[in-house]
């Protein structure tokens, strides 16, 4: 019997953004502590999750053909991971709208699988506890829990450590990425020098323009490194800082997605034309605000 349509689900997995993102530290085991405010763009992938007698995985969207042929990719892992905990048997028909570049530094992959988590969870019926599922989360990769919750926050440690944002300001953002992918690991590898502070961050910025006066005083440690290793991020930054209305230009995550910062969704979208005349992919709006915020 064919599932019917109607019962499938969908959820939306929105970019990942680090307005700043500080290595603090490196633990015995090698993975790095970092310290940093994550937001989400109004711009992301599409997962959907209907009834099934196994699991499988349909590909769409501009950026489906990066992901072809990987049969363990985190969506999949996702779903395994879920039927696990709560014990039952791992059945769905998986669709990803894949829309944001692969290995862009924008959260990607963790935002497809945390939409996975939670599409499954309304699929199946099936509430994993709290702890399940953060242990789950965390398992899948340092951004998942952050990109389950989709909503700013403060991320800590290796990234299970999530504290209430600063209220933030109506603003608008560009993310700007040159085609190029770069790896994660790669980019750790090649970051160099002492480690950061955990700077202390206001309650509330009043609009964009205060936000990103404090923001300049901050960093990514990770876009020096990723810049040695892909040259192309340096063209993105000034392409971005050019343009009218940005208040900050800076890199996301590892790289190579870059974003600038403007008052307004709308001034940020005005900036998107003269971006396009490169031949990277660029999207300008607001950012994500799930219903309730």
């Amino acid at each position: 019997m064919t599932p019917r349509r109607d019962a499938a689900v969908t959820e939306h997995a929105p970019a990942k953004l680090n307005l700043y993102l500080h290595v603090t530290g490196r633990r015995d085991d090698g993975l790095h502590l970092l310290d940093s405010l994550v937001v989400f763009a109004s711009v992301g992938d599409l997962v959907e999750a209907a009834p099934a007698d196994d699991l499988s995985l349909l590909l769409t969207g501009p950026f489906a053909s990066a992901l072809q042929g990987d049969d363990d990719n985190l969506v999949l892992r996702a779903a395994r991971a879920l039927a696990t905990e709560i014990g039952r048997s791992a059945q769905a028909r998986l669709t990803l709208d894949k829309r944001l570049p692969v290995a862009s530094g924008i959260g990607g992959g963790s935002a497809d699988a945390a939409a996975t988590l939670r599409a499954l969870r309304r699929l199946w019926n099936r509430a994993a506890d709290a702890d399940g599922l953060a242990r789950i989360a965390l398992a899948l990769g340092a951004d998942v829990p952050v990109c389950l919750a989709s909503k700013p926050h403060r991320m800590g440690g290796i990234g299970e450590r999530l504290e209430p944002a600063p209220e933030l300001p109506d603003c608008g953002v560009v993310l700007a990425n040159p085609g190029v992918a770069v790896a994660t690991a790669s980019v750790f590898r090649a970051r160099a020098g002492a480690f950061s502070t955990e700077p202390r961050l206001p309650a509330r910025w009043d609009d964009a323009t205060a936000m990103a006066a404090d923001l300049q005083g901050l960093r990514n440690d990770l876009e020096a490194p990723a810049r040695s290793l892909c040259p192309e991020i340096d063209a993105v930054l000034s392409a971005l800082a050019a343009q009218p209305g940005c208040l900050l230009a800076r890199m996301s995550g590892s790289g190579a997605t870059c974003f600038g910062l403007f008052a307004t969704p709308e001034l940020a979208a005005e900036a998107v034309p003269q971006l396009m005349r490169h031949s990277w992919w660029v999207w300008g709006g607001g950012l994500f605000r799930p219903a309730g915020l």
